[in-house]
């Protein structure tokens, strides 16, 4: 009787045992809440805004990095309006938006009482504005996401270039220890100062104490737990995806075999491996495509300059742009340039609503849409309707799992392979031919767990 009852523990013990229960669902990795909002967010904005918009010359990097700014005061945006800023990329889409607190010139648009190259020193609004709280409340008024975006690896100003100051002796050291305890004190005002941010973003990165630079990461953590941190040598919530063509190529997986896509100063990053990502990566680090609005026909403007509305993407390129992006499992950021009045030109106020409104009007109203788990979803449109768009999103709230699939119609009585691929993650947008089909099916041919299936919706696009 004891050794029956003793069993029958046994057989219970198995059921119930965490290790039996996990025993067929493999630890994939999965994302952050913050994570997760960042990859449902899909298409982002990012402002550059310096006081070299304000010098009437074309702007040159190189010469920008190394050449302090001789009048700060150029800085007047009499009819500054980030309301206006805000409104234009709501149109467009965007789900969060982040400010460029600082750039490679070293100057901050806020009040800061560590780094007096700063709004406190013009003569603008009498040297008491702060466009960083300004974006901040217009994004929270519209209901977008805020971030920050700080440039601390090069600084004009300070003489600071690829994060380390002049060298040289006590001098060297005295100075490059300085600029150290100047940003991480300007961090923290950032982190305390707004309320909670969506992301914040590092120029190029951020070097750590063991490359003797500032220690930003702690402050982050401490100050904003929930935000995006992108990126240093230990960490990145994601990773840039190769290019700033705002595109990525496939299969774009959203896990990565390390904790950050740069993993030191001297070596120079695997550029495919950041393209395309490891789906049996440990990590879970999605790619971001990024590329300016203004970077059309042999342009590349992430900052305003006079005469330059003919390099404004065309709708059809931005359009490509979504498909290769968001349609790839990849997050959009597109690079918006407020002018020297304040605003953003009417031109790309008007291209910005009009990507807006062209993907509404191809993705806002499916013609079927199913979700579900298993290794194969069938979508019934009641009727024979002509169709040539499918999107599929997985549930990655719980990993990336689908590894091969096909979506086929019932064309003629039999099925018929409409798109294939191996990548579905957060998006997956597939373009066909036109056909006639009142039946869909998705079949997942390969997984790493039960697929767990978001969204299966079928579209049929006017072009």
């Amino acid at each position: 009787m004891i050794r029956r009852y003793s069993a029958v523990l046994f057989v219970l013990f198995l059921f119930v045992s965490p290790a039996f229960i996990n025993a067929a669902e493999p630890d994939l990795p999965r994302p952050s809440p913050s994570q997760l909002a960042w990859q449902d967010a899909e298409l982002m904005a990012v402002f550059h805004y310096d006081l070299h918009v304000f010098d009437g010359k074309k702007y040159v990097q190189r010469e920008n990095r190394v050449t302090p700014v001789d009048d700060y005061n150029i800085f007047n945006p009499e009819k500054l309006d980030t309301d206006q800023w805000i409104r234009a990329v709501k149109a467009m889409g965007a789900k969060a938006a982040v400010l460029t607190v600082s750039h490679e010139t070293g100057f901050s648009l806020y009040q800061s009482d560590v780094n007096p190259y700063c709004l406190k020193a013009l003569k603008w609004r009498d040297g008491k504005g702060d466009i960083v709280a300004d974006f901040v409340a217009s994004c929270r008024k519209y209901g977008l996401e805020p971030g920050l975006y700080i440039g601390i690896r090069w600084n004009s100003y300070y003489g600071v270039h690829d994060f380390m100051a002049v060298t040289g002796k006590a001098f060297g050291k005295n100075r490059q220890d300085y600029y150290n305890r100047y940003v991480e004190k300007m961090i923290e005002e950032l982190c305390t100062r707004y309320g909670p941010l969506f992301e914040i973003w590092f120029d190029g990165g951020a070097y750590g104490p063991e490359l003797g630079g500032p220690d930003v990461r702690p402050i982050v953590e401490k100050y904003q737990p929930d935000c995006i941190f992108y990126h240093n040598y230990e960490r990145a919530d994601y990773r840039w995806g190769g290019s700033e063509s705002g595109t990525v190529p496939y299969p774009c997986w959203s896990t990565f075999p390390y904790p950050a896509w740069m993993q030191h100063r001297d070596e120079k990053p695997d550029l495919a491996l950041i393209k395309y990502g490891d789906p049996g990566g440990k990590y879970w680090m999605p790619a971001m495509s990024d590329a300016p609005l203004r970077g059309y026909n042999g342009r590349h403007e992430w900052f305003w300059e006079p005469g330059d509305e003919e390099h404004i993407f065309p709708l059809e390129n931005l359009v490509d742009m979504y498909y290769k992006s968001v349609g790839r499992n990849s997050t959009l950021f597109l690079g918006i340039t407020p002018d020297a009045d304040g605003l953003v030109p009417d031109a790309d106020v008007r291209r910005l609503k009009e990507f807006g409104d062209e993907i509404t009007r191809r993705f806002s109203s499916p013609l079927a849409a199913a979700k579900g788990q298993g290794k194969e979803l069938v979508l019934d449109l009641g009727s024979e309707r002509e169709l040539n768009h499918v999107v599929l999103m997985e549930d990655i709230a719980e990993g990336e799992r689908v590894r091969d699939f096909t979506v086929e119609a019932m064309v003629g009585g039999k099925w018929t392979a409409l798109v294939e691929g191996s990548c579905i993650g957060h998006k997956f947008i597939g373009h066909f031919d036109t056909v006639r089909a009142q039946k869909l099916r998705l079949l997942v041919r390969q997984s790493a767990a039960e697929p767990l299936i978001r969204d299966f919706s079928v579209y049929n696009v006017e072009e």
